[in-house]
């Protein structure tokens, strides 16, 4: 992933030689990615629990593959928006050894090709469910979606690795490398590409089926809303920021435009908030996700009402003591 430079503006001249404009994006971009971070690990975290129990009570493979997408935007918002965006580039100033900043790529490459494949074989999974169900029957069961799950982050980190020699753009050389192409239009196709034609042809196929049902209100499932809700924002969200990638490639550097500078640095921020919206999502679509995540706090304010109850008691030892004392009057 990118992480901003807080020292562009030195080098931000345009083609004439002119003085860009101060990037007020980049100011404000930590105290954004601050908040993104405070709210979306806790609702994050809170979705996964709440999606552990609904599978463990349900045995769906719908939640399995869910629960993994959670898990996958925790570890982007681990790696990516806390160690990238704000360790990184807001405190450290990219100060830090060149291993460590290559190690990093790897794991932020690898958390957001995790999503976003999760995303994919959720896809997949509600086209057979819809389109097939009687083979959905037959191949889709928990125990075969958690393999399914662990070889997809496998592969994440698989294709995660050679992001190793990623070189981000705000320190790249330009025009840029043979290497530096090739690894940018990999990340485009991997990440944003591939995935959204999957996204489309099989939701298309899904309203289409849907449509021509007798019943389209009663077939539309609350996962399969979920799954349009999901692929819709992450079409809409990753766009920018895919677009921006290939501008800056064949174009200009951010470094020569301002502008190019401002629009990566909102592409980044929009495409980050992906990672804090399902579970808005999930509560606005479901009734069931709704009354979990009830459940999962009102279970959490009982365990913490009752701990102070517990302490409040004396020790065993001084209750003793007191009723010798009384004895003794």
């Amino acid at each position: 992933m990118n992480v901003s430079d807080p020292d562009w503006e030195n080098n931000a001249k345009d083609s004439d030689g002119e003085e860009g404009s101060i990037c007020i994006v980049d100011m404000a971009a930590p105290i954004y990615y601050c908040i993104l971070f405070a709210v979306g690990l806790p609702v994050n975290i809170l979705t996964a629990i709440a999606l552990s129990r609904l599978a463990a009570r349900t045995h769906k493979s719908s939640y399995w593959y869910l629960l993994a997408l959670t898990a996958s935007d925790i570890l982007t918002q681990v790696f990516v928006v806390f160690a990238g965006f704000i360790i990184q580039a807001a405190v450290l100033g990219r100060e830090v050894p060149s291993t460590f900043t290559h190690a990093a790529n790897v794991l932020q490459f690898t958390a957001n090709h995790a999503s976003i494949w999760v995303t994919v074989l959720l896809t997949v999974d509600r086209y057979v469910a819809l389109c097939h169900p009687l083979q959905y029957r037959a191949v889709s069961y928990p125990e075969r979606t958690r393999k399914i799950i662990a070889v997809t982050f496998a592969v994440s980190l698989a294709t995660g690795i050679p992001f190793y020699w990623w070189l981000d753009v705000w320190h790249d050389v330009y025009p840029p490398t043979t290497m530096n192409k090739v690894l940018k239009w990999l990340h485009c196709f991997i990440i944003y590409f591939i995935p959204c034609s999957v996204f489309l042809v099989t939701n298309s196929v899904i309203i289409c089926k849907l449509k021509h049902s007798g019943r389209p209100n009663r077939r539309l499932s609350k996962t399969t809303a979920i799954l349009l809700a999901i692929t819709t924002v992450f079409i809409v969200l990753w766009a920018p920021r895919t677009f921006v990638i290939i501008y800056h490639l064949y174009m200009t550097s951010v470094n020569q435009d301002w502008r190019v500078h401002l629009a990566l640095d909102v592409a980044n921020m929009v495409a980050m908030l992906n990672t804090s919206l399902n579970f808005f999502l999930y509560c606005f679509v479901s009734k069931t996700f709704r009354r979990t995540v009830r459940e999962v706090l009102l279970s959490y304010r009982l365990q913490c009402t009752q701990l102070p109850r517990k302490n409040s008691f004396l020790d065993p030892s001084l209750k003793s003591l007191g009723l010798l004392g009384r004895t003794s009057v």
